[in-house]
């Protein structure tokens, strides 16, 4: 277990990297809003480019954060059931879910990303619209992003059955939601 327990640490300090680059990016994304409405308005000028680098902005901050988030225990879940249940029922809920549920998808879909990020590479493709930047960037950021979220989820696996079997203690607590 003390092995696993190290590869589920460097799994969640690269989800945490991934997450701080993701803060940045989205400081960078409103710089270049901001940038470009002004060159915009100030001088008529724009470029589809500037346009379609927020949009890759925003897929890489969603996609690249998903696995920091799923680490802090941030993620959307259906709370009918969680809330209410005792803390080791919480655990088996999660394992199950992750087992069945969130590495199987995030492995298929890495899957599926891969054949679609290599067409989009080895054709150079390039967007439609005048300007337009190349695309294989953020088709790489689909198949990265499912990656890191597969093995964020073995790494909260690791955790989860690390405290079933009384090796660590995990906090489980879930905040509902205001609403």
């Amino acid at each position: 277990m003390p092995a696993l327990l190290t590869v589920s640490r460097l799994i969640d300090a690269i989800s945490q990297f991934m997450g701080k680059l993701s803060e940045y990016m989205v400081l960078a994304c409103c710089l270049i809003s901001a940038a470009n409405a002004l060159i915009r308005y100030s001088f008529n000028y724009s470029s589809n480019g500037w346009l379609e680098i927020q949009w890759y902005l925003f897929a890489f901050i969603v996609v690249l954060g998903a696995a920091q988030t799923l680490r802090m225990n941030e993620h959307v879940r259906v709370d009918l059931i969680y809330g209410a249940v005792s803390e080791r029922t919480r655990i088996w809920i999660d394992i199950i879910g992750l087992v069945v549920f969130l590495i199987p998808a995030c492995i298929f879909l890495t899957w599926l990303c891969w054949p679609f990020f290599l067409s989009s590479y080895l054709q150079h493709e390039v967007s439609a619209n005048a300007g337009g930047l190349i695309r294989w960037p953020v088709k790489l950021v689909l198949l990265l992003g499912f990656g890191l979220l597969a093995l964020q989820g073995l790494s909260e696996l690791i955790k989860r059955i690390a405290a079933v079997t009384g090796y660590i203690r995990i906090d489980t607590t879930y905040e509902k939601p205001l609403q």
